[in-house]
């Protein structure tokens, strides 16, 4: 049997048993809060609940690094969403220690693709197409430059509205203390 059929059969038992009536909430985020976290494994519950958040609380995005890479991505159109249409005031940047985007260098990843079967011609015709795969591949020397950087595009965004606080944060993965970065209410 693989991954798929096995989380599949689950989720049969969780319908069938109802376990999804705790779950219930609705589209909007009732502490008006969109999350960006890194999507590391030790982040998937720990980010909400060091901040005492549950279901239904927040909106949350996750992505590597928590970096907002691209000021017209996917990440940024979220943010922008949930704050337009479903209701969120506040930005929340969720950075954390011991990242391992922070770590991630081009090289390996790289050779990783193509002993995966990405042939070398295709670097070659995204580096002649404009696309810097090196540079896109590229991890942070600092959690606190990156999520303050991030900050910055997100609260200098031509779209984003005036006065939503964006706020810089950075948690510890081992135990769970939140560290402030940057203030929103203040910058």
């Amino acid at each position: 049997m693989s991954l798929l059929h096995d989380l599949l059969d689950y989720n049969e038992q969780f319908v069938n048993n109802k376990e999804y009536e705790q779950y219930v909430t609705t589209k909007s985020p009732d502490k008006k809060l969109v999350l960006i976290s890194c999507m590391d494994t030790r982040l998937t519950e720990l980010s909400t609940k060091a901040l005492g958040l549950k279901n239904g609380d927040i909106k949350h995005i996750q992505n590597a690094g928590a970096v907002i890479s691209h000021p017209y991505g996917s990440t940024m159109r979220s943010i922008l969403v949930a704050v337009y249409m479903l209701g969120a005031d506040e930005v929340m940047v969720m950075g954390h220690h011991d990242c391992g985007f922070g770590a991630l260098k081009p090289e390996p990843m790289m050779n990783n693709m193509m002993e995966r079967g990405i042939k070398e011609e295709t670097f070659e015709t995204l580096k002649h197409s404009g696309i810097d795969v090196t540079s896109w591949l590229k991890g942070f020397d600092s959690v606190e430059e990156s999520i303050t950087e991030s900050v910055g595009k997100i609260k200098h965004h031509p779209l984003m509205v005036e006065g939503v606080p964006i706020h810089g944060t950075v948690i510890n993965p081992e135990n769970g203390k939140v560290d402030l970065v940057v203030n929103g209410y203040e910058s």
